[in-house]
């Protein structure tokens, strides 16, 4: 194939299996990351459950079972544009796939510094992308991983479209789209509505072609590709920063830590297997916009459930005690999430369920690892506003907000 592609971010949870999972379909990847991820782990004082091997390693280990090479270059996108300018006039990539954000709703939250750190480094990071790719004169697809997040999680009264909302205007009722009214719910959620408009307008001003991928609430670790070899195993978060609710309550579940459900667990999200998440970012590398087209949004998710059922079943599954604490959040104690994902199906996604039995692969690598887990790291400390008190000892009921 021999096309080449950059992965911005290609480190962190989503892409490095990405980056692996490109390389083997026969991409000539480059992975561009500051290694940030790692420095929140030093910061937090807590590490990934799996012992993630350094990038070079991780590399050099890629090379040796699959025979395929993935460069690497360590950039701050956000502070050093010169660089990125440079290594995208040197690659020429077909693509880039950006992964390279702050990631994280609750550590957008911790403080001040938190919240400018996030909005700096992922407002920065997305402009500076695509004013590289315009003084690059190069047709390069850029593919951006976004989150359902930026649809809100109030209850929509609709299926939620993939982006575009048509409204009608007028005496005419002429019908129009505009992109699905941005409702955040943390400073990380309202970066990622300022990524949707700068991309409307690079891609109306200058013409460049750009999918952006609404993606749920990503669970598993392993992929593919990253079974191969320890070495190459992923990211494990399990923190109340970074880890996502599904991956701790499987972890919870595995060490016979209660599962931590907030609030009254009514809360619905959308979710998706990592294996997807690399599967979709194929699929849209594949099926870009056409030359002049608008931005094509997808609704990245393959399945939405309530809290409390995620729990339920992990609880079913292992016997784990439930257990519910205040919710450090501001949001809907309960809501519906009905979206609309027909454009990855079509394009051939066959996603990868609950049901799979993936579940039991996940609480096995959290047994295996479970001595690396750091239990005082496990509650939500940051909170949505300064009355939210931490809870660390929970109740066996539901907690409302009163």
């Amino acid at each position: 194939m021999n096309e080449k592609i950059i992965v911005l971010g290609g480190d962190g949870f989503c892409g490095w299996p990405t980056s692996l999972g490109l390389s083997q379909a026969g991409y000539d990847v480059t992975i561009i990351d500051n290694l940030s991820r790692r420095k929140i782990d030093i910061e937090l004082e807590c590490t990934s459950l799996t012992p993630i091997q350094p990038i070079n390693k991780r590399l050099s280990r890629w090379k040796e079972v699959s025979g395929k090479n993935i460069d690497f270059i360590n950039i701050d996108i956000a502070q050093e544009y010169d660089s990125l300018l440079n290594s995208i006039n040197k690659i020429k990539p077909k693509a880039i796939v950006h992964f390279a954000e702050q990631r994280a709703a609750p550590y957008s939250m911790k403080s001040s510094k938190h919240k400018q750190y996030t909005v700096n480094n992922n407002v920065a990071s997305t402009n500076n992308i695509l004013c590289a790719i315009v003084d690059s004169g190069l047709d390069i697809h850029l593919v951006h991983l976004g989150t359902m997040g930026v649809y809100g999680y109030g209850t929509a009264g609709l299926a939620i479209p993939e982006g575009y909302l048509p409204v009608k205007v007028g005496e005419n009722e002429t019908e129009i789209d505009i992109l699905y009214p941005a409702n955040p719910g943390s400073i990380y959620h309202m970066t990622k509505t300022l990524d949707a408009l700068t991309f409307f307008f690079y891609n109306k001003n200058d013409a460049i072609r750009i999918t952006d991928l609404h993606q749920g609430i990503v669970w598993g670790t392993n992929t593919e590709e990253t079974r191969q070899h320890d070495d190459l195993i992923n990211r494990f978060d399990y923190d109340g920063d970074y880890g996502t609710v599904l991956n701790r309550f499987l972890m919870q579940s595995a060490i016979g830590h209660p599962l931590t459900v907030h609030g009254t667990g009514g809360q619905t999200r959308a979710f998706i297997h990592i294996q997807d998440t690399v599967n979709c970012i194929k699929l849209a590398i594949r099926n870009p916009p056409k030359q002049g087209e608008k931005v094509k949004i997808f609704n990245q998710a393959t399945e939405s459930h309530t809290l409390k059922t995620l729990a339920k079943i992990i609880s079913d599954m292992t016997g784990a005690e439930i257990r519910y604490y205040k919710n450090p959040r501001k949001e809907d104690e309960e809501n519906e999430l009905v979206f609309k994902n027909e454009k990855f199906l079509s394009l051939g996604l066959n996603p990868i369920t609950l049901e799979s039995g993936l579940l039991s692969e996940v609480i096995d690598i959290a047994k295996k690892y479970q001595s690396l887990c750091d239990i005082s790291k496990i509650p939500c400390a940051s909170m949505w506003g300064k009355n939210n008190e931490l809870d660390t000892v929970g109740s066996i009921e539901p907690i409302s907000k009163q």
